[in-house]
């Protein structure tokens, strides 16, 4: 039975020898794993301080600019837009006023013009009776 137990311990030494390399490689990997992603992280970082953060201010910047530009052009909306209702307010009332002015003058007119009117039409008729 010894040489049966001596094949049997040899395989089960080789197979935790085994073992152990497999352990080994296993932590290797990850220690290399931990050693790679620490190394990507400064990389992010790096590429945070040096790109995206002046990008991200310069990005603000602009964006102020657009909101002061909006305001600008927002303020002078409503001022053109309160000008052009003033004015025309104030070709309403002109309107209104030359109108009545028309009428005013007018309606004398208009009236002697009946007037002279029904007098031809009368003389016309009493002559044509």
């Amino acid at each position: 039975m010894s040489p049966e137990l001596g094949t049997t311990n040899l395989l089960l030494g080789i197979m935790a020898g085994a073992s152990v390399l497999e352990a080994l490689v296993i932590i290797g990997m990850g220690v290399a794993a931990f050693i790679a992603y620490r190394r990507v992280m400064e990389l992010i970082n790096g590429l945070e301080i040096r790109q995206i953060t002046p990008l991200t201010a310069r990005v603000n910047t602009i964006l102020d600019d657009v909101k002061v530009v909006t305001t600008k052009v927002k303020e002078e909306t409503e001022r053109v837009d309160v000008a052009i209702h003033r004015t025309i307010g104030r070709v309403d009332d002109t309107a209104d006023r030359v109108r009545s002015n028309v009428r005013a003058k007018t309606s004398k007119v208009v009236g002697i013009v009946r007037g002279l009117r029904i007098a031809l039409e009368t003389m016309m008729q009493s002559r044509a009776a």
